[in-house]
């Protein structure tokens, strides 16, 4: 469990896409950051966020994602010091690049960046060792894990970032996904090398299952990810009235 004398911890749901964003913050001094936020949930998120009266510092994506629209953009305009991140390796913009074990500071609390590339080049997990938690994004999903057939996919790099930097973590650890599709919420390190059908299996193995997956081709891609490689804000052409 987290511990609630220097953490506040929200996990919330978005329907559409199954997207889990998480708000964190420290007891003392109400700096928050935000993990993974949704464009469609932003007003949700604002208004908890104000509610509570937090000082957001950080807009953090865990990648590049293809099945929805960040909201990181649009949060940066409803709270003007907030600096969004994402990986430096990602070719995306963004106002702090982070690479491999970068600290991020949010009052008492500090998330160490993993680079857990895979799913894509630049999937990043976030460990919060004082609350014993990681936020796997798309790499560790819940007895499954981030596909790897498009967008600088690779089922061996996957197993490797997995194995080298997730579950390598303390078994005690819980390991929040960036999405869920069968209605749970966390998993733990001790239960994913137990029960994980894909990774508890060789890398041979594993390979061999992502290559088979036959998935289809992800709804919202197209729309997504170009949007996303500019922190989820699309701006307008300028409008030029005619002579």
């Amino acid at each position: 469990m987290a511990n609630v004398r220097t953490l506040i911890f929200r996990q919330m749901f978005e329907h559409v896409s199954s997207t889990y964003t998480y708000l964190l913050a420290c007891t003392a001094t109400k700096e928050a950051v935000i993990i993974d936020p949704v464009l469609d949930t932003v007003d949700r998120d604002v208004s908890i966020i104000k509610e509570m009266h937090l000082k957001l510092k950080y807009a953090i994506n865990t990648h590049v994602h293809a099945d929805h629209i960040t909201g990181s953009g649009m949060i940066k305009r409803r709270f003007t010091d907030v600096k969004s991140v994402i990986s430096g390796k990602c070719g995306g913009k963004a106002d702090h690049f982070v690479k491999h074990h970068d600290k991020l500071t949010f009052g008492n609390n500090e998330l160490e960046v993993r680079e857990t590339p895979g799913h894509t080049n630049g999937c990043l997990t976030y460990v919060l060792h004082n609350a014993r938690m990681a936020f796997t994004g798309d790499a560790l999903l819940i007895r499954g894990c981030g596909r790897t057939d498009f967008q600088e996919g690779s089922a061996a790099r996957l197993y490797d970032s997995v194995h080298e930097q997730i579950l390598s973590l303390p078994k005690d650890y819980l390991l929040y996904p960036a999405h869920d599709y069968k209605g749970l919420t966390a998993t733990s390190v001790a239960e994913e090398l137990l029960y994980n059908l894909r990774l508890t299996k060789s890398k041979e193995e594993f390979i061999k299952i992502m290559d088979n997956l036959k998935l289809a081709y992800p709804k919202q891609i197209d729309k997504a990810v170009p949007a996303n490689l500019v922190c989820g804000i699309i701006e307008q052409p300028e409008f030029k009235p005619d002579k």
